[in-house]
């Protein structure tokens, strides 16, 4: 079973327990990741489902095994006979994603049983309301030193 998901412009094919790795995420070690851009899904009964351009329904659970980054690229700028030669690297700065689950309408495939983020407990009490407390209004730094220095 695998799937073709999108990240940051590239496509990638993944299978569960992949480690995979995908352009600098904003997010923390051992956080979980949606990814929800699903192009494409093929499972063990030869069944494919095939998204114009994404599945609707379906995600891609992972979780952040580190941050890392890449293999030094030699940027190399040079013409011939002008004595033009600039010479300089980078390193693309990466996050190593753990794939856990595929899911397709809210079913894994891996084990067939639903989401466990989806299943939200029900909750019978109503939030109280409560009332804003009375604040002073805030003036501005310069009014607010010149009534102290007036006052003193």
């Amino acid at each position: 079973m695998y799937a073709v998901i999108k990240n940051g412009g590239r496509q990638y094919k993944v299978t569960v327990g992949q480690n995979l790795e995908v352009n600098r995420l904003a997010v923390e070690d051992g956080a979980e990741v949606r990814i929800s851009e699903v192009l494409l899904i093929a499972d063990d009964n030869n069944q494919t489902q095939v998204g114009a351009p994404f599945i609707e329904g379906a995600e891609v659970v992972a979780t952040v095994a580190r941050k890392d980054r890449g293999p030094k690229l030699i940027v190399f700028k040079y013409k011939s006979k002008k004595r033009y030669r600039h010479r300089s690297g980078h390193r693309q700065d990466l996050t190593v994603l753990t794939i856990n689950d595929i899911l397709a309408n809210g079913k894994s495939l891996v084990n067939g049983q639903t989401a466990q983020a989806e299943e939200a407990p029900a909750t019978s009490a109503p939030a109280e309301e409560t009332e804003p407390a009375a604040t002073e209004k805030k003036t501005t730094r310069r009014r607010r030193t010149a009534k102290e220095s007036t006052e003193e």
